[in-house]
Formats: structure tokens, sequence, C-alpha cells
């Protein structure tokens, strides 16, 4: 797949994410690997995932220097790249606040796995402690958890959620699956509680 179709596809699903509330302001952030070049496409930092503009998206090498672009890489960077240098099967890395998600990773419990779909793709999704946004100690913990080939996604403990896929659109229904797997194990406990 060319430069220029991996780019488009970060763009769709960035605004995908965006549109449906799982990137509040300026938050979350998008990256695509394009192993044949040895370069990975990542939003600027402060660039809004539900609009985000071609202009918007950098160039980095695998070492996070700028190849083409202006501004800054999102603050999340050292994870993305730290993730595509640890698993080889991940060309796309998505970082969003999807609320249902977060709201497990901010009570600091792992999401149950109540459905049939979360069982079968998801299996578990690992909590990881809480750093700062940003930090090195943060992108530590996230690629630590990527270490384990069985795992495509993670919660950041009182941050939000990161999903892998050999595309971004796998990506975006990793996430979707999560967030759908979210909502329904909260509104079943509910439920529960009430019969």
């Amino acid at each position: 797949m060319g430069t220029e179709d991996l780019k488009n596809d970060l763009l769709k699903v960035s605004r995908w994410s965006g549109s449906r509330e799982w990137c509040p302001g300026t938050s979350g952030n998008v990256s695509v690997l394009n192993p044949d070049r040895g370069e990975v496409y990542i939003k600027v930092s402060g660039a809004s995932m539900a609009d985000l503009e071609p202009k918007d998206i950098l160039t980095l090498d695998l070492e996070g220097n700028v190849i083409q672009g202006e501004g800054r890489p999102s603050k999340e960077v050292n994870f993305h790249l730290g993730i595509y240098k640890v698993r080889g099967d991940v060309k796309a890395v998505l970082h969003t606040h999807s609320p249902f998600a977060t709201a497990y990773a901010a009570a600091g419990k792992e999401i149950p796995q109540v459905i049939a779909t979360a069982q079968l793709i998801l299996k578990r999704v690992p909590l990881v402690e809480y750093a700062p946004p940003g930090s090195l100690e943060l992108a530590g913990y996230v690629i630590g958890g990527f270490k384990d080939p069985t795992v495509q996604a993670l919660l950041l403990k009182n941050h939000g959620v990161v999903t892998i896929g050999d595309t971004v659109y796998r990506a975006y229904h990793i996430n979707e699956w999560i967030e759908e797997a979210a909502k329904v194990a909260l509104i079943s406990s509910i439920i529960k509680r009430l019969s």
C-alpha cells in the first residue's frame, strides 16, 4: 500500500474516532507504519482527531525524527514507536479516551469480557499502571504490555485505551469492540443489581 493510501486511511480512522466522541478536544492520537519506507505517519500534537487534515499528519523515521510536516508529533509518540519495534505484526496504533472503556480504566478495573465478541476476539484487555501522559514511564508500561503477542489492546489507568492492528482499520475495530464490551458489562451489572 502506498504512502498516500496509508495517510488517507489514517485520516478516515481519526475522523471516525473523533466523531464518536472517543477523543474530546485535541486528545487522542493515531499512527500508521509504512514498513517498506521505514516511516511512521502520526497525528501532529494539538490537532483534533475529528477534524484532522492532511497537513496534520507528520512523517517520522523510526527514531522519531520528523522527515516531513510542520509541528511536533503527538505527545505519545514514544509508545507508538516502541510498539512498532517490539511487535513486527503491528502496522497501526490508535489511542482514544472512549468513555465506557476509560471509565473502567479510571476505576482501576479490567473490562469483564461478558459478551461473545469480546470473549472470542479480545479475550483480555490488560490494565497498565498510571504514569503521566506523554511520559517515558507511560511509554515503558505500554510497550511492556504489548510485548505479549496475544495482547491487542491495553487500558491505561486513569487515562484511556490503546489498540493495535495490522491495519489502522483493525485498530479502530478493536477499539470499537472494547467500547461495546465496556458498555454492555456496565449496563448488565446494573440490570443484575436491579433484578
